[in-house]
């Protein structure tokens, strides 16, 4: 669809870039309103409020993302998230190792670089090493540890999706969107805070028909993307040290974007402020969190957003399990710091 506009001096890649900063900004700037974060949902003080949000925004990316697949917009038939060969010990490795390691950040990846946006470099630090270890398990020293993990595989067949199953699309789309929305209603959030909610949701569908859909052009293809952190923080770093020898592509648009919007949005809206590491141990732990999210959001397949926010609603199985699994190892993590001294725990 791409060459119908009839641009002559942009290429699909170049105008993937736009798009994403243009849905960044978006994600940055709702994701500091909202406190957008999935362990919040599941370990914070205001979980009930914080699930709320989460799960409305599920709710409507799973409508968006199979609404376009039901009009032919896209198809995630030949997406990484469907194939057949399952890799259930990455899958539950990484996702528990993700689930631990923002816990002991006290976020995931991308309530993490909302918070950089708005002065916290506690937040920024982590971000960094984040990049850093999954560019090392993506291409690095850690990959023969990603190769081997993800060899042992489980044969899925046709049933790599949720829409294989009995039922099918509809009735587990439906399934899914019913039982977020109902937990959304009880959730105690106000009707502004679940639009904005929503509105962080349709970002994911908005993100796949741009680049796979909008921007497709099948003399110069580029990859079908939506809202994911890991991947992109790796490619980040990578453009940022190499800038004069690789393109910027989706992903570091969409996390410029989004320290963009977060910063904005901090400053005009409030919470803006330098905050820092209060004692080496809080140190140790968040950068021992980072490095745990690193390695584990490659095994995964992604993180809250990329596996989970943008990964359930194509209905993969493989995408179900690695959201269940991180908040497995969240919840684990968790019941171990709660068991520790409270004094050799000073929160961030």
């Amino acid at each position: 669809m791409f060459e119908s506009f009839g641009f002559e001096n942009t290429t699909p890649q170049q105008a993937s870039v736009l798009f994403a900063v243009f849905v960044g900004v978006l994600f940055g700037v709702l994701g500091q309103i909202t406190a957008f974060c999935f362990r919040r949902s599941l370990v914070g003080e205001d979980r009930r409020s914080a699930m709320g949000v989460w799960l409305t925004a599920l709710a409507f990316a799973v409508i968006g993302t199979q609404g376009a697949v039901a009009l032919d917009w896209i198809s995630f038939d030949d997406h990484r998230f469907m194939v057949p060969d399952m890799p259930v010990l990455a899958i539950v490795l990484g996702g528990l190792m993700f689930g631990a390691g923002m816990v002991l950040t006290r976020g995931c990846v991308s309530r993490l670089t909302i918070l950089a946006g708005s002065g916290n470099l506690r937040a920024a630090l982590v971000v960094i090493l984040f990049a850093v270890v999954a560019h090392a398990t993506l291409k690095g020293v850690l990959a023969p540890l990603r190769v081997a993990l993800g060899s042992v595989t489980v044969d899925m067949g046709s049933t790599v999706s949720l829409a294989s199953l009995p039922g099918g699309i509809w009735l587990w789309s439906g399934l899914i969107v019913a039982g977020c929305l109902a937990v959304a209603a009880r959730s105690g959030n106000g009707a502004g805070m679940l639009a904005m909610a929503a509105a962080i949701g349709l970002l994911v569908p908005l993100a796949w028909v741009g680049t796979g859909f909008i921007l497709f052009d099948e003399f110069d293809p580029i990859a079908m993307e939506s809202l994911s952190f890991t991947s992109p923080s790796a490619d980040a770093l990578f453009w940022v040290v190499a800038s004069s020898s690789i393109p910027a592509g989706f992903g570091v648009g969409l996390l410029g974007g989004v320290l963009a919007g977060a910063l904005v949005a901090s400053v005009t809206f409030g919470g803006f402020g330098w905050q820092s590491f209060e004692s080496p141990a809080q140190t140790g732990r968040y950068l021992s969190g980072a490095a745990l999210m690193g390695v584990g959001g490659v095994l995964a397949g992604g993180c809250t957003l990329g596996a989970g926010l943008s990964g359930v609603p194509t209905l993969s199985l493989a995408a179900v399990l690695a959201i269940v699994m991180i908040a497995a190892g969240a919840l684990g993590m968790h019941a171990v710091l709660g068991l520790a001294p409270v004094r050799r725990l000073s929160h961030g």
